[in-house]
């Protein structure tokens, strides 16, 4: 499992002060450019230099309590499933008391950057998903 630490911010709430429905993905997502860049494998350089991408193909979330601005959060990040060209992420998002707030899923295809067609995992993030999983 990967840990990411952050709070609500004031832009990610809606006009109720609420966290704002997609922005649990955009939290979700921000922990697992933390964890890449962590193993290695930033965007930056996925994107500009590698021979593969990683677009999400499914993106799933259930929130389980209300978050506001302010509120901090650990974000548990776990590879729930590795494939040949696919992985899927787990993300809970847990509060300062221990209780899991929200979840994320979401569903990557590892897809070659000139042909974009579906490829197999590079051994490099294969072994890095293999340490959270």
């Amino acid at each position: 499992m990967y840990t990411y630490k952050t709070s609500v911010k004031l832009h990610d709430t809606d006009m109720a002060g609420f966290l704002f429905f997609s922005h649990q993905f955009k939290i979700a997502h921000d922990a697992y450019e933390d964890f890449m860049e962590a193993v290695g494998l930033g965007f930056g350089r996925i994107i500009h230099n590698s021979e593969f991408l990683l677009p999400i193909v499914h993106a799933e979330a259930d929130y389980k309590a209300v978050l506001g601005v302010g509120d901090r959060l650990s974000i548990q990040l776990k590879a729930e499933k590795l494939g040949k060209t696919s992985f899927t992420l787990a993300y809970d998002l847990v509060g300062l008391d221990g209780k899991t707030v929200g979840s994320v899923r979401t569903v990557h295809v590892c897809v070659d950057n000139k042909k974009k067609e579906k490829m197999p995992l590079p051994d490099k993030l294969r072994k890095a998903l293999k340490t959270i999983s």
